[in-house]
């Protein structure tokens, strides 16, 4: 009886694991298997998994790129980038914050997937597309398809009351 307790025990622990955009302060608090880390720059900390792609997310999430540091680059348009304007050079993107911004800037992560305020634990916002725009942050969705207002959203640290 002791060995099926010991290993019912044993299998759920391996099993445990906590959903993209829980809290955390280690990043076993995340994953017991090092499949997920925790960002503890942001409040409370933030299970996710780096290096992302458009596919590769668990499901309660999404892959959002950043744009680390500052830029003050030239602006362009997203929806046109490309297609009826080349305001970026080739190692440049252009952001959904209307800015060409170095490719080698990008950082990818897994961020929980949200439709309302209420999705999000406290001290997040739900970030749509205005946010993207002013907060930072965007989908990184399939090929071909528009970065628009029907992206999906996801639950981001809400910036300090000014």
């Amino acid at each position: 009886m002791r060995i099926l307790v010991a290993a019912v025990v044993a299998f759920v622990a391996i099993g445990c694991g906590k959903e993209i955009g829980d809290a955390c302060i280690v990043s076993s608090d995340c994953s017991p298997n090092g499949d997920r880390q925790c960002d503890s720059l942001e409040k409370d900390g933030y299970c996710t998994i780096q290096g992302c792609d458009y596919s590769t997310c668990p499901s309660e999430a999404e892959c959002v790129r950043f744009f680390t540091g500052s830029f003050h680059n030239r602006p362009c348009n997203p929806m046109t980038e490309d297609k009826t304007s080349d305001d970026c050079s080739l190692d440049e993107l252009c952001s959904q914050a209307m800015q060409c911004v170095p490719r080698s800037s990008e950082v990818r992560y897994c961020m929980r997937k949200c439709s309302q305020a209420s999705d999000c634990r406290t001290g997040y916002e739900c970030r749509g597309l205005m946010q993207w725009q002013t907060h930072g942050g965007e989908p990184v969705l399939s090929p071909g398809t528009p970065v628009d207002n029907t992206a999906p959203s996801f639950c981001a640290a809400a910036p300090a009351p000014i």
